[in-house]
């Protein structure tokens, strides 16, 4: 995990407004490969163990399983990209679920944006510089605004369209891919004005 997103991680239990204090016990080139994150409010300690962040409440049960996240053959690198929108500028950007196989090669081709796989599998990945990786609850645990975009497949349904409205910058956009019916209403229901409303694809932005 790189050391400054601490800065954009709140506590899954206590909610947005109450940050994360990070115990470092390894850590090289401002990536944390062992520690802890701790709430002040709750006093919860959430494990980092060889970069991986478990961010899931408690009480934790080890459910997960060592299946691979593999590279989504749609959308492709290129698509995703251009649908995200970025170019230039550092920040973070959230791929949710099986939308995190792509973080290698979106690292690669926005070197200077931290990319943040949202995704148990990734417990099995190596630390590498560009990519965070981390699990989580039902809640994302970010403070609000705090990603240029997020990205995820719809049919997963894996976060309500609030909390995934709510994590994204102004300007930032939400970028639904497959299984998006229903999706342009509900991200223009919660604020965000939808760009794109397409059979594939549903891209809305941050206001």
């Amino acid at each position: 995990m790189h050391i400054l997103l601490t800065d954009r991680l709140s506590c899954p239990r206590c909610g947005p407004v109450f940050g994360l204090i990070l115990i470092a016990d390894s850590l090289e080139d401002r990536r944390v490969f062992e520690g802890s994150l701790g709430c002040s409010n709750c006093r919860c300690r959430y494990p980092i163990s060889k970069g991986f962040v478990d961010l899931r409440p408690p009480p934790r049960t080890d459910t997960r399983d060592n299946k691979e996240i593999t590279v989504p053959k749609s959308p492709t690198l290129i698509e995703l990209a251009g649908l995200l929108g970025i170019i230039d500028g550092v920040g973070y950007v959230g791929l949710l679920g099986g939308m995190a196989g792509h973080s290698y090669a979106l690292a690669e081709k926005l070197e200077a944006v931290e990319i943040v796989g949202v995704a148990p599998e990734l417990q099995n990945w190596d630390e590498i510089e560009g990519i965070s990786r981390i699990d989580t609850g039902p809640q994302l645990p970010f403070q609000d605004r705090s990603l240029r975009g997020v990205a995820f497949f719809g049919e997963e349904k894996l976060f309500e369209p609030q909390e995934v409205a709510r994590v994204v910058a102004r300007s930032g956009r939400v970028v639904v891919w497959g299984g998006v019916e229903g999706w342009d209403n509900a991200l223009d229901s919660v604020g965000m004005k939808v760009l794109v409303a397409e059979d594939e694809a549903v891209v809305a932005v941050g206001q």
